[in-house]
């Protein structure tokens, strides 16, 4: 009998991604998309939805990240063992590449919920069988890894193979959910399977039944930045796909320039979305003529909420992990015990950062944590525009914890992370700062549980929703972020959190927005946050209530699956 039999039972929901993010020692995630793929999962299988994912196994995984007394990041392999902790299919599917047959086989991980035995079946599309080239074996070893030619080749993979092995594993599916365009070849096999039966036509588009895949297809995208679409040439599609489908018909779905996957996913999509509602604004601008919704991200809440805090919403909120609308009550929790466990998580993160460096920081100093994917519009430097400024609001009165990786071909991000080692080293014994290596999903609940302020300063509108916040609400921290992505709608100003600069409509020259938002950072930190945080305890407490009942109610994955039950797969 297949370890899948009693999930074959009813039509599916197949949510595809190139990256899912469960837990640190299944390493196929290399942040918050991987994450949010993760949450995704958890909650279908908390709220009983019939659902599948599918993604690749990446057995060396993304990274793990070393650095160096310099500063500089290494990169190494994340090894891990699939047969430890997930279960070997039978079946196995194959497609061709570069003209060789190449072998997919599956395993799977059961994602349980505490309210339902049945779980979730996660596939994960492994290459590395004994039929295969060598240099085939190892298209998915690593996540994101590799040349165009390998990433075309690893998205050929998901999507075609992706939807071979659902139909090889016994699986009905009513909708193909992409989570990106990684999977967007998913649209070309089901075209091939909703090819019509015409023996003779004048145009040859007429065969493909491009509205019965569109009726199948759900797409989310993810990013406003350009670089974040992927694109290939057509030769070097023809190279690795050949013949699979034909360029006139994919040019007029993806793109005459090239394969635009973004474009083959909408093309082929009923129903398009992007994460925020600005995000959503600023797709469709990106992308004019078409139409595209808007469903805010949000995060699995008994994920991001750490023992203490998780002990204390037993005792006073019962049921809030399944029901987060229940943290609107969160006014009924006595200020002692909520400061109380936010004091414990916060010791737990400042013995751990003083176990891993020199940094000897301290539970009674303002502590303020950041922590995202390290590049350049992330900004992550922004608050050392002027440090001697800094210095003087700061001195003895916070403490800066960064973490974060830097894409191995992001030169740039590599210089931002060294950029922050050294304003560290500079400011010694004037400031506390500390940079932790290898930030993980076990490092990111330390922090966003640990920390009094979550700081997020995005060059707007890049930032298509961010969900770090949102895991900060869940434990009572407040966030201090531009108003970009999620924050414009979960920001209410000292009332859940704070704003950085002007309006999300005020877009600027990056300098003069730089300089522009440096200025308020500073501003309210000195004026505003940090005599709030040694002078009036009380007020303080009230807007870490704030934070939960206004935001993390509302900014969790529970609400998000159930908007997309009823916007995009009832469709």
């Amino acid at each position: 009998m297949s370890i899948l039999s009693k999930h074959i039972t009813e039509p599916k929901i197949a949510y595809f991604s190139m990256e899912i993010g469960l837990c640190d020692d299944i390493p196929t995630y290399s942040g918050g998309l991987g994450v949010l793929a993760g949450d995704t999962v958890k909650s279908a299988a908390d709220l009983n939805l019939p659902f599948i994912a599918v993604t690749l196994i990446s057995r060396k995984g993304y990274f793990r990240q070393e650095i160096d007394s310099s500063g500089r990041q290494i990169e190494l392999p994340a090894v891990w063992e699939p047969s430890k902790l997930l279960k070997k299919a039978d079946e196995k599917i194959t497609l061709i590449l570069e003209g060789r047959t190449v072998v997919v086989q599956a395993w799977v991980y059961f994602v349980e919920s505490p309210r339902n035995g049945k779980g979730v079946p996660v596939i994960y599309l492994d290459t590395d069988s004994p039929e295969n080239d060598p240099a085939d074996r190892a298209l998915t070893d690593h996540l994101y890894g590799g040349d165009d030619k390998y990433r075309l080749k690893q998205e050929a993979i998901l999507g075609i193979g992706g939807v071979r092995m659902l139909a090889r594993l016994g699986f009905r599916v009513k909708k193909y959910h992409m989570n990106e365009g990684h999977a967007a070849f998913l649209t070309l096999e089901l075209l091939h399977k909703y090819k019509k039966d015409i023996e003779s036509v004048w145009d040859e588009s007429q065969i493909w039944d491009t509205e019965a895949v569109k009726n199948l297809c759900v797409f989310t995208t993810h990013t406003p930045l350009e670089a974040g679409h992927d694109k290939f040439s057509y030769d070097l599609y023809n190279n690795v796909l050949g013949d699979y489908f034909p360029d006139k018909i994919l040019k007029k779905l993806a793109g005459e320039q090239g394969v635009n996957m973004t474009l083959l996913g909408f093309n082929l999509s009923q129903y398009v979305n992007g994460v925020a509602k600005k995000h959503g604004e600023v797709s469709k601008n990106m992308f004019p003529g078409y139409q595209i919704y808007a469903i805010t991200n949000g995060v699995h809440s008994y994920t991001w909420t750490c023992e203490s805090m998780k002990k204390l919403f037993d005792k006073y909120l019962p049921g809030w992990a399944n029901e987060p609308e229940i943290f609107v009550r969160v006014g009924v929790i006595p200020d002692e015990e909520l400061w109380e466990a936010h004091m414990i998580s916060k010791k737990i993160l400042i013995d751990h950062v003083n176990s891993v460096s020199d940094a000897n920081m301290d539970c009674e100093t303002l502590t303020i944590g950041f922590a995202r994917r390290a590049t350049a519009y992330k900004r992550a430097d922004l608050i050392f525009t002027d440090i001697e400024r800094l210095v003087k609001i700061g001195a003895g009165k916070i403490q800066l914890i960064y973490a974060g990786k830097a894409h191995p071909r992001d030169t740039v991000g590599k210089q931002l992370i060294e950029k922050i080692i050294s304003y560290a080293h500079q400011m010694k014994g004037k400031l506390k700062i500390v940079f932790i290596q290898n930030y993980n999903m076990d490092i990111a609940l330390k922090l966003v549980s640990g920390v009094d302020i979550w700081l997020n300063t995005p060059l707007r509108p890049l930032e298509a929703s961010g969900t770090s916040g949102m895991k900060a609400t869940h434990n009572g921290v407040m966030n201090f972020s531009v108003l970009d992505g999620w924050w414009i709608e979960g920001h209410i100003e000292g009332f859940t959190g704070w704003s950085i600069g002007p309006a999300p409509t005020e877009v600027r020259p990056d300098n003069n927005m730089n300089r522009i938002d440096a200025e308020d950072l500073y501003q309210k930190l000195e004026k505003v946050i940090i005599p709030l945080y040694y002078n009036n305890r009380k007020q303080w407490i009230r807007m870490m209530q704030n934070a939960i009942g206004k935001n993390a109610y509302y900014f969790n994955s529970h609400r998000m699956m159930r908007r997309y039950v009823t916007e995009a797969y009832i469709r």
